[in-house]
């Protein structure tokens, strides 16, 4: 391999890796950030099966893959008139992309936490004595500070990025 394509394919492999720590830090699969560095990379369109090339998955992995980013707005699946390849076009503002990745993701940790603390709520009105009572103002306690941050993030979503 000549020296040039060496280093590019060096620096392409630490763009895939940054994108996929990141996904990973904000808890998706690091398939995600290759996908989006490798469309980054290579041009904003691709076809599956040479993204999956770039990002070292099988077709039908980068493909189960896209829907969730489909969802998320980072990408449109596109068809071709006369072409049976599947196409995968980024799209969306990365930045806005990312701060609803990380409001999804934390709106349903709020919301299974809620769900738990009312199953403990369940378990701690059949206790009898003083640990019902400090139990009780325990879940409360953690019950406001969860509303608290449920507040935060509903306002963090609703903030235009510049």
């Amino acid at each position: 391999m000549a020296k040039g394509m060496e280093d590019t394919t060096i620096i392409e492999s630490r763009i895939f890796e940054i994108f996929s720590g990141l996904a990973s830090t904000i808890g998706y699969s690091p398939i995600h950030g290759k996908i989006i560095g490798a469309l980054l990379v290579e041009g904003p369109t691709l076809p599956l099966q040479k993204l999956a090339e770039k990002t070292g998955y099988s077709s039908g992995m980068v493909s189960i893959s896209l829907d969730l980013l489909e969802v998320l707005g980072v990408i449109k699946k596109i068809k071709r008139p006369g072409d049976r390849k599947l196409y995968v076009k980024l799209e969306g503002d990365l930045l806005e992309v990312l701060k609803n990745a990380v409001v999804i993701k934390v709106k349903k940790g709020i919301s299974e936490s809620l769900s738990d603390l009312s199953e403990k709520r369940a378990d701690v009105g059949k206790l009898r004595g003083p640990e019902k009572r400090n139990l009780e103002k325990t879940l409360d306690t953690l019950e406001s500070e969860i509303r608290r941050l449920e507040k935060y993030v509903n306002l963090l979503s609703g903030i235009k990025l510049p």
